[in-house]
């Protein structure tokens, strides 16, 4: 298979997507983790557009890339203008980017509706701003905008907007199924056509995922010649988002037998995609494929104890070779066999007896409203009771919250813990902006000194469920806490009718597992990419 171009769009097309938003800093720190990632084209948006998109543009032009150039975005000189006079194409003949890609419209429904000129000057824009380019040093690429749904409503017109790309000196055209309704079967005959009437035409793929299928069709135009793919991180973008570029990547690397990446750079692909997730503030989607969470966690004790035996009986790659590792879920349909595998994890000493009981305490537990899925943290603290090595941060005298709510709409929160450490007894009183926030500081102010480690240790997501609902504000809640150390993040539970009960348990649990100071790998590792 020939060499594959990877072309990422994640800082224009995906920036379409709702609520995707970076500053220009965030994303030259993207642009460096491309970098680093191994991809070959970085399309950095329009510059000068606005004030944002040129601050990016004079940071690039400072920076140095191993692998990755840089594209400028835009348009075809506009109708009844020539190219020389068209600003647009004046601005990017002006920046530094070496290649610049153009979007022209390859669909006579767009020509005629939306651009309102005949088809001959749709055809005279594409050759005229791509040959002006051209003689200013710039390589080309053509983005032929609904070139799918174009070909299903006139194939001749389609294929001669690409063929006046092609004449005017583009580098390659890119075929694009912009609105995203396209299905495989759709692109592999266009794609058919395309070479045998442009043989010797570079060609490239960009999906969208309306229909849920932008990697697929990515996949098969790879099958039919393509020799470029663009995408963008985790598939962000307008409406259901682009092709996902990690899929795509791992696909054709692990399926296909495209020699894209080094390996070292492969197992760079999970920290990308959940760096470029964090800077967007999203949680990663724990189900992604190769990348999530989820991607090789197993939760049913068949398939734990398949893959304890060999990996390769529930796992179709080795999760290392793109930066993951594999994971047991804890549930009610966990095995003994999960249970040995998470106690192996925390250094715990297990037997048949010691999993039965733990596997019975925990279905008894998840009948209650708990779920350990999420809460590795304080399942571990549920193995250490039951093997005899739980040790406490302290004993539990008592606590109490008071919260007021003034005439002037102020509220104060206000939270005293009694609590016993040896011989020692403790009363702490603290203030928070609620009853979580006052609890946490006044049991931080009680242990802070006998454990420092508690600075270390943040309380980063908070989340609450109603486990039944018919019985409204009495129903019985779930608490979440994730925490981190800076190192490792993990999550605790707590369930009970009382909200701030439930609170306090899920957050002594978090605090005890992290005062164990990483004797355990069962909490997930914190890791960053591209950082400046």
């Amino acid at each position: 298979m020939a060499d594959i171009q990877l072309y990422d769009a994640t800082l224009r097309d995906g920036m379409g997507g709702g609520g995707m938003s970076l500053t220009a800093d965030e994303k030259l720190r993207v642009v460096h983790a491309l970098d680093e990632l191994g991809v070959h084209m970085i399309e950095a948006g329009f510059p000068s557009s606005n004030p944002k998109e040129e601050q990016l543009f004079g940071l690039l032009a400072d920076e140095h890339f191993d692998t990755a150039e840089i594209v400028a975005f835009g348009m075809t000189r506009r109708r009844e203008v020539a190219a020389e006079a068209d600003e647009g194409l004046r601005i990017l003949a002006e920046s530094f980017a070496p290649v610049c890609t153009l979007v022209g419209k390859s669909s006579p429904l767009h020509v005629e509706k939306v651009v309102r000129v005949s088809r001959e000057e749709n055809l005279r824009m594409i050759s005229d701003s791509i040959a002006f380019l051209v003689r200013q040093g710039k390589r080309v690429l053509l983005d032929a905008e609904h070139f799918f749904d174009g070909f299903a409503l006139d194939p001749g017109y389609a294929l001669d907007c690409a063929g006046a790309a092609a004449d005017a000196g583009a580098e390659r055209v890119v075929l694009c199924d912009t609105n995203g309704g396209s299905l495989p079967p759709q692109i592999r005959v266009a794609l058919a056509v395309v070479r045998e009437a442009l043989p010797d035409l570079a060609l490239g793929i960009h999906t969208h995922d309306d229909s849920g299928c932008a990697v697929a069709n990515t996949l098969v135009a790879v099958e039919g010649g393509v020799t470029q793919v663009q995408g963008t991180i985790n598939g962000i973008g307008e409406r259901t988002g682009n092709a996902n570029l990690i899929t795509i990547i791992a696909d054709l690397q692990l399926k296909m037998g495209c020699e894209l990446l080094a390996p070292e750079r492969l197992a760079r692909l999970t920290e990308t995609a959940h760096f470029v997730d964090e800077l967007l503030n999203r949680l990663p989607d724990p189900s992604q494929p190769y990348v999530g969470k989820h991607a090789f966690a197993h939760k049913a004790g068949l398939h734990a104890a398949g893959v304890s035996a060999a990996s390769e009986t529930f796992e179709h790659i080795d999760p290392a070779v793109v930066g993951n590792h594999a994971d047991v879920l804890i549930s009610e349909l966990s095995g003994r066999a999960t249970i040995v595998e998470k106690a192996r994890q925390a250094g715990i000493a297990s037997d048949e007896d010691f999993a039965q009981r733990v596997v019975e305490h925990v279905k008894e537990l998840e009948h209650q409203g708990f779920q350990f899925e999420a809460a590795d943290g304080s399942f571990e603290l549920l193995m250490r009771k039951e093997s005899g090595v739980y040790e406490p941060l302290f004993r539990l005298e008592s606590w109490r919250v008071l919260v007021e709510k003034r005439a002037d709409g102020k509220v104060e929160t206000e939270a005293t813990i009694n609590i016993w450490i040896a011989d020692q007894q403790y009363i702490r009183t603290a203030e928070g902006n609620g009853p979580v926030n006052a609890l946490d500081r006044a049991l931080r102010d009680a242990i802070g000194e006998i454990h420092p480690h508690l600075r270390d240790i943040e309380l980063v997501n908070f989340k609450v469920r109603i486990l039944d609902e018919a019985k409204g504000t009495g129903a019985v809640t779930r608490v979440l806490i994730d925490a981190s150390d800076g190192q490792r993040m993990w999550g605790s539970i707590g369930v009970s009718e009382n909200l701030i009960a439930a609170s306090w348990d899920a957050l002594v649990d978090s605090l005890e597992y992290g005062m164990q100071g990483g004797k355990s790998s069962s909490g997930s590792t914190i890791r960053s990419a591209g950082r400046a």
